[in-house]
């Protein structure tokens, strides 16, 4: 019998910001398709829901701590032996609206420092990992804010600089990386559904309206384009981005 290109079962993975939204629904199409799924996010008690998954670990930690992101890989690698694959889905978003003039220094650096330097510390410790063990997949997760600017339906210029940033590093690591069998991939997403998102049915009409394929997406539709990364079926693909947006950039 012949197995699935997209097959991740045995696999180790890590994915942060796990409690909610895409991160959850994330973690739990991995651990549905049989991979071993250490959940990590700074929100202990939401963290619970990630227990219910089959083969998980839970990791109270803050990606914007170098240190404390270093130390749940090694808790990883210690508990399981491997580190395969890495989605580094953490994420904020500053106020929508705000021009860049009325985006206070504070919640400039708040947001970068989650979505930048948050990669950066999730990214560091499980590339060497990933290094010593001669494989490995890492998923970044942009927006497709990252390639094109908000501003012309929720004006959010920390975001969209964040994100960009996010899809170039993508480009670069998947350069660096590539020819140490380590593919590096973006899956940049549109419009979701998820709990508490949109805030308020108008926000939501605005984003089906902007959307070409007329709706917003459910959160488990994020599966089949984080399977294609996270298995041997992307072993060829490094520094891509996919975008998922119902046809937003084919505008």
């Amino acid at each position: 019998m012949s197995v699935s290109p997209f097959d991740v079962t045995g696999r180790v993975a890590l994915v942060t910001g796990a409690a909610a939204g895409l991160g959850f629904a994330m973690a739990k199409t991995l651990s549905d398709h049989g991979a071993k799924v250490a959940c990590l996010d700074t929100d202990a008690d939401a963290l619970a829901r990630c227990e219910a998954l089959d083969n998980t670990l839970t990791i109270p930690a803050d990606v914007t701590d170098a240190q404390a992101m270093s130390a749940a890989v090694d808790q990883i690698v210690d508990r399981w032996g491997a580190l395969d694959i890495c989605v580094a889905n953490a994420g904020v978003s500053d106020r929508p609206g705000d021009l860049l003039h009325d985006t206070a220094p504070a919640e400039w650096a708040r947001v970068t420092r989650v979505n930048l330097d948050g990669v950066y510390n999730t990214l560091h410790p499980a590339l060497a990992q990933m290094i010593a063990q001669g494989h490995g997949k890492v998923i970044t997760v942009a927006s497709m804010w990252g390639h094109v600017g908000p501003a012309g339906l929720f004006p959010r210029p920390a975001y969209a600089a964040s994100k960009g940033a996010v899809v170039n590093l993508t480009r670069e690591l998947g350069v660096q990386y590539a020819p140490h069998n380590i593919q590096v991939n973006a899956l940049c997403p549109g419009f979701f559904r998820t709990e508490g998102r949109p805030r308020t049915e108008e926000a939501a009409a605005a984003m089906a309206a902007y959307t070409p394929a007329g709706r917003i997406a459910q959160a488990d539709e994020i599966a089949g384009a984080l399977l294609m990364l996270a298995s041997r079926a992307s072993d060829f693909m490094s520094g891509s981005s996919v975008v998922i947006d119902g046809g937003v950039l084919a505008r």
